[in-house]
């Protein structure tokens, strides 16, 4: 098992991409705790749990600081350490420039880059002290190449790899990496929004062919997660078929 006896967090646990890495880490050896204010992150432990892994659910929302920083300590408290935080969680609330409210600006950078930020500042403290961590965090495509409509989740999303840059810059003396992966298209809740129009017109960029599943990307946090990455840090890894060639 890649991840025995590790104790992970995945934020956004509940659904798509955060249910299969939850599944896939509690299937490696992990013990995962889900966090996420979706109720259905509770069926999902309940899920692995009675399939012979080890799953919590903890309802919060990575915007509240002080409820971060709680969970974090009750965590260290109850098992000693967090080896892995997965920063997944992330919303879309998708206008044009002109369109955008202040609102849906700043719902987006709330949990997407602030959220990320919270939660990485207070695993960290926690991997100091043990010398060991390795933290991921989704970016996307669009923080990579910027997309029609994302002026909020293309802003997040290329911060999340300026902070990954930097955080492994700065803990990578105390054992612990960080990167960030940039999924491409996958069939998740976020994605089934996405008229089948504008889908048939994404399709066409891929080379691959075909949209991700979630245990695609899934394995990518697996391997950035996993001791075969120890000399990796400071990356965004790119799971897109090939589209942000």
């Amino acid at each position: 098992m890649r991840l025995k006896d590790r104790i992970a967090i995945v934020t956004g646990g509940s659904r798509g991409i955060g249910q299969a890495t939850a599944e896939l880490f509690a299937q490696e050896g992990a013990k995962v705790i889900i966090w996420d204010l979706l109720d259905e992150g509770a069926t999902v432990a309940e899920k692995i749990n009675s399939s012979g892994g080890t799953a919590e659910f903890v309802k919060i929302s990575i915007t509240d600081k002080e409820a971060v920083e709680a969970s974090v300590a009750d965590i260290a408290k109850r098992y000693g350490k967090v080896d892995i935080l997965i920063n997944n969680a992330g919303i879309t609330r998708d206008k044009t420039l002109v369109k955008m409210s202040d609102e849906e600006w700043d719902a987006v950078i709330s949990v997407n880059l602030s959220g990320v930020f919270y939660a990485t500042r207070a695993v960290s403290k926690i991997m100091k002290e043990n010398g060991y961590g390795r933290i991921v965090s989704a970016a996307s495509t669009t923080g990579l190449r910027g997309n029609y409509g994302q002026t909020n989740y293309a802003a997040t999303k290329a911060g999340v790899i300026g902070m990954t840059k930097t955080w492994a810059t700065e803990l990578g003396k105390f054992g612990i990496t960080a990167n960030a992966i940039a999924p491409g298209y996958t069939k998740t809740p976020m994605t089934d929004a996405i008229p089948d129009n504008i889908k048939q017109m994404a399709l066409m960029t891929i080379p691959v062919g075909f949209l991700a599943e979630p245990i695609d990307i899934a394995h990518g946090y697996l391997y950035l997660a996993s001791e075969e990455s120890r000399f990796v840090s400071g990356v965004c890894l790119p799971i897109d078929g090939g589209y942000s060639r």
